[in-house]
């Protein structure tokens, strides 16, 4: 099995962008309003020679208002329980923030391997807006631009140096691939959930709240 790197970090951090840079694709939806990711996305990717799955995750959101808001958090637990390190994502531009220590101490009581990853520093001329991120307390703190790939590389080498190799699979299955379909509110996320028995989805009875297409395997 490949090592699984989840990336976690409040909304519109800049999470999705990393995930669809690593990934090699457009998978995961990218705005500039928050939340727009719900459910967890996986990615199997190829980096510098080694496997590994990547998870993307929802902002990291502590809204009483909002009712999808614990159920995205209970996402990320899931996540975080599968994950064998962690990259937890904050905003250079809009700086250290409450939530973020919220989460700092969310991952210190998960007690998984964190790489602190500073997003949105475009050059090395914007690194000392890190400066005030390790207050955090976190050993490992990398100062990156998803958008533009700036320390993408160095903080990916990082990551495969910390993580043990994989051993490759030689058994390849050929999968069924089936879709789901229909118009919002419908119940398909209910329907999907039942058939993997687990709440890999988020249900509510808000229209649309499902915004990706989420790929699981199952067997049956």
């Amino acid at each position: 099995m490949s090592n699984v790197v989840a990336i976690v970090g409040r909304p519109n951090v800049g999470k999705s962008t990393l995930f669809n840079r690593l990934s090699r694709s457009r998978n995961a939806l990218v705005d500039d309003r928050p939340g727009v990711t719900r459910d967890r996305l996986y990615a199997d990717v190829e980096y510098l020679g080694h496997r590994l799955t990547i998870i993307d995750t929802g902002g990291f959101d502590d809204d009483p208002q909002d009712p999808i808001s614990s159920k995205i958090r209970d996402q990320i637990g899931f996540a975080l329980e599968e994950a064998d390190l962690v990259l937890f994502m904050t905003d250079a531009r809009q700086g250290l923030t409450p939530v973020d220590h919220e989460i700092a101490s969310e991952l210190r009581r998960a007690q998984r391997r964190v790489f602190l990853v500073v997003n949105k520093i475009d050059g090395p001329e914007l690194e000392h807006l890190a400066f005030e991120f390790y207050s955090l307390g976190f050993e490992h703190v990398y100062p990156i631009s998803s958008a533009h790939g700036y320390g993408v590389r160095a903080l990916m080498e990082a990551v495969l140096e910390s993580l043990p190799d994989t051993v490759e699979e030689s058994l390849q299955e050929v999968a069924v691939k089936v879709a789901v379909l229909g118009k919002p509110n419908v119940g398909k996320s209910s329907l999907i959930n039942k058939v993997l028995g687990l709440e890999r989805l988020v249900v509510s009875q808000e229209p649309g709240t499902t915004r990706d297409s989420v790929d699981t395997p199952v067997s049956w």
